[in-house]
């Protein structure tokens, strides 16, 4: 009896067996013609992406990001296509549909997952695309100062001016308020000086006028500008604007520091005085009693 019985469940698995090589054999031309169908678009999409990288920067200004993200998009497009078309000549619609049911279910809990990383991964495209800022410009955000070393989808590499390398997220990047020096090369610097109480104020005038318009000349005709605003405790306090182009990221702080070492100078050259704080000490004697 166990015998018989073990004969009969080796019969059942081989009908088995069998009919599932015979379904093999019957697939076999419609797998060859979807694997056929599925690298004839998967070599396509990289033809189409290779391609248009090429195109992209010769005309959208080099913009590496932007490329990127167009290229790949244009890339999986083209394989999806090739997916779906592999499974439909594989008459497997149901599967079709159940993969795009799932796709939906998974992208809405990565979507919840993963929702820090999406922001700044559509902070990045949108600056990708709107360029507030790019490879080397000198920028500044919640306090951060420094040259943009690396834009990537997710966050922004910047190197400050002592060397740091911080790693800011793209989202605060555009979400942030972030101040661009480079993008703004003609720009006004206002200087605070301070001077004697005996000091002739339109001698003074005079005298930063011509060291400030010595050094950096008129821009777009507008001349220097000295106010004076403040009577201090010790001096009489002036802010002396004036007009800058500068070259480079550095240039507007070698500006400042030029101006303030010409300034410097022509005080000394016309004796105006720059005073300092003093105290007098005053000393009763009382007579004793």
């Amino acid at each position: 009896m166990q015998l018989r019985g073990a004969q009969r469940y080796l019969e059942l698995i081989l009908r088995k067996l069998e009919r599932w090589m015979d379904a093999c054999v019957n697939m076999l031309p419609n797998l060859v013609a979807a694997a056929v169908v599925f690298f004839a678009f998967y070599y396509l999409g990289k033809l189409v992406r290779s391609s248009y990288r090429n195109i992209a920067n010769r005309f959208s200004g080099n913009n590496q990001t932007v490329s990127s993200i167009i290229s790949t998009t244009i890339f999986c497009f083209i394989v999806g296509i090739g997916l779906f078309s592999a499974l439909e000549i594989l008459r497997l619609d149901k599967a079709v549909t159940s993969l795009l049911a799932g796709a939906g279910v998974i992208g809405l809990a990565l979507g919840f997952a993963f929702q820090e990383i999406a922001s700044n991964f559509m902070a990045g495209t949108m600056i990708a695309f709107e360029r507030p800022y790019r490879i080397g410009d000198i920028i500044e955000i919640d306090k951060h100062l420094g040259v943009v070393r690396e834009i990537s989808l997710r966050t922004t590499s910047i190197e400050t001016y002592q060397g740091l390398e911080i790693i800011v997220p793209n989202k605060m990047m555009f979400s942030n308020t972030m101040i661009n020096y480079t993008s703004t090369p003609r720009r006004r610097i206002d200087l605070e000086v301070g001077i004697s109480y005996n000091s002739d104020l339109d001698q003074v005038k005079d005298v930063i006028k011509g060291a400030l318009e010595n050094l950096f000349g008129r821009i777009q005709s507008e001349p220097v500008e000295v106010y004076y605003n403040k009577f201090d405790d010790y001096s009489v306090n002036l802010n002396a604007q004036v007009w800058v182009k500068y070259p480079g990221n550095k240039g507007y702080f070698r500006a400042y520091d030029e101006a303030i070492c010409s300034i410097k100078n022509a005080f000394k050259t016309h004796a105006v005085e720059i005073p300092f704080p003093v105290q007098t000490i005053e000393i009763i004697n009382k007579p004793k009693i």
